[in-house]
């Protein structure tokens, strides 16, 4: 709804500015022959997005991106290469260990170098579909490293260190992260035995034993990639309890469960002090049980570093331009995504929220729209979460543990995948839905799905959250049989009237 009344202020921006007629898809918007509009910053998920945006609303639009190749991290060595290997990964395991029990009979070997190819292949197509859009829309692309030098100026400088200068009415941050180094400098990333998430992406063999420190999305998922290919594989976790930031703990408990039957051996509680590489070219690593204050070591041949990541500011002209930060190291911005400098604007990792490439687009496209006159808003607790291992993890809203901290009543519906239909027939019922609703209203307060199409089913959740809908609302609607998101039915049924039908 807020989408709808953001996009029809903009609508009525015109040529001439607000309460105009309004402006035609091509037209550009109080542009100097030699200025933008809008000059991004990034061509990562939240940048190319904003800078298309921008574009179709009428303003001369460029986008400034150092890679080489649009689509940041995500596209690059993130969200789509991991999910191409999640996938082709778990078909080489099912093929091995479950295609008999299936009546699919035969012998089937990994070709590594072929499974990373079909990743590069995906890469390639959908960066170069980033630039097919550019060029559909009227966006500039300009490679190089963009740097701010004034409240309406950014230069680029490229591979050749030629600097080009531009002006802009308006300059859009949207460079993203960068992987959080091991805290203290202890032990250096090499992305050969030593990785971060781009390395173990790319990997030249499967390791015997792949040791991950951090048991966060980042370090399951790529866990879980070499886990199918053959690897052993241990997660060295500080917390107690895997799954990263806003996971409800009943949910991460049946999730550790289900890895832990997958062969993933879990050191909850232990802190990774160092690593040194073995004369017989292995690597010592040395963990702490911060809990019984014990100090033992563990070898193995791969080791990838995911301890979470960082905004990446490095030579952005930030500070020379008066562009302030947070106490987090995060650029300030306000409602409306404008820094301390006015005209300029940033989104996406780098400020305030959830480092999520969809969380990222839908600040692009609102500050843009936001430039032009429309009301920008986004509710950053309808934002939701995926960890795409087997089965998926998926949630969006509060969890058990915020709703008691906030002294909030509420009901609690569940439904186990193993009663769904669709699963059974699938033979792949791991899992479990959880609905949380208003104990007084009803409203949906937060839902948690582990499910192998969670990350799917997780829409229909966003959407009900977004237009405040009650459990009741959802366990009214028609859904199809026999489907998995039925199971989704089923548990708010039970949160709104304590007892779900086919369980």
């Amino acid at each position: 709804k807020m989408l709808r009344a953001v996009t029809r202020g903009v609508a009525r921006v015109g040529a001439g500015g607000l309460g105009g007629a309004p402006a035609a898809a091509s037209a550009r918007w109080m542009s100097g022959a030699s200025e933008y509009d809008l000059v991004v910053i990034g061509g990562g998920p939240g940048g190319y997005v904003a800078a298309i945006k921008a574009a179709q609303l009428g303003m001369k639009t460029a986008c400034i991106e150092k890679r080489g190749k649009l689509g940041g991290t995500c596209l690059n060595v993130g969200c789509i290469p991991s999910k191409s290997l999640l996938n082709n990964s778990m078909l080489f395991h099912d093929a091995q260990h479950k295609f008999a029990e299936r009546g699919i009979k035969g012998e089937f070997e990994l070709d590594l170098p072929t499974m990373l190819g079909a990743k590069e292949t995906a890469v390639t197509q959908l960066t170069a579909g980033i630039e097919y859009l550019f060029n559909k829309n009227g966006v500039d692309y300009i490679k190089g490293h963009g740097t701010i030098t004034g409240a309406n100026t950014v230069s680029s400088k490229g591979d050749d260190g030629e600097v080009s200068s531009f002006t802009a009415k308006n300059i859009m941050i949207a460079t993203g992260s960068e992987v959080t180094p091991f805290p203290g400098g202890g032990i250096e990333i090499d992305e050969e035995q030593i990785v971060s998430s781009t390395g173990a992406l790319s990997l030249k063999k499967v390791p015997e034993h792949i040791v991950v420190i951090g048991g966060g999305v980042i370090g399951l998922e790529l866990g879980s990639v070499w886990g199918r290919l053959g690897a052993k594989v241990t997660v060295v976790e500080f917390l107690g309890h895997i799954g990263g930031v806003g996971i409800d703990m009943d949910i991460a408990k049946q999730f550790q469960r289900t890895l832990k039957k997958q062969g993933v051996n879990f050191m909850l509680n232990h802190a990774v002090m160092g690593a040194e590489k073995k004369s017989d070219g292995t690597l010592s690593i040395q963990i702490k049980d911060t809990k019984k204050d014990t100090d033992k070591t563990i070898d193995c041949d791969t080791l990838l570093v995911s301890v979470g990541r960082r905004p990446y500011l490095e030579n952005l002209g930030l500070e020379a331009v008066g562009v302030g930060l947070d106490d987090k190291g995060r650029v300030a911005v306000n409602d409306r995504f404008q820094t301390s400098v006015p005209s300029i604007y940033a989104i996406g990792d780098c400020i305030h929220g959830p480092m999520l490439a969809h969380k990222a687009e839908d600040e692009g496209i609102i500050c843009v729209e936001g430039m032009l006159g429309g009301h920008p808003h986004i509710d950053y607790n309808c934002v939701p979460s995926v960890v795409y291992t087997h089965p998926e993890v998926a949630w969006v809203g509060k969890n058990e543990e915020d709703l008691k901290a906030e002294g909030i009543e509420y009901n609690v519906g569940t439904f186990p995948m193993s009663a769904n239909s669709r699963a059974k027939c699938n033979q792949d019922s791991e899992g479990i839905i959880k609905v949380l609703g208003c104990k007084k209203t009803d409203r949906m307060l937060g839902v948690y799905m582990v499910a192998p199409a969670a990350g799917e089913m997780i829409g229909e959740a966003v959407l009900a959250m977004e237009y405040g809908a009650s459990c009741e609302d959802v366990a009214r609607v028609c859904h199809a049989h026999p489907t998995q998101s039925e199971a989704f039915r089923e548990a708010c049924l039970a949160a709104y009237c304590g007892k779900a039908i086919n369980f």
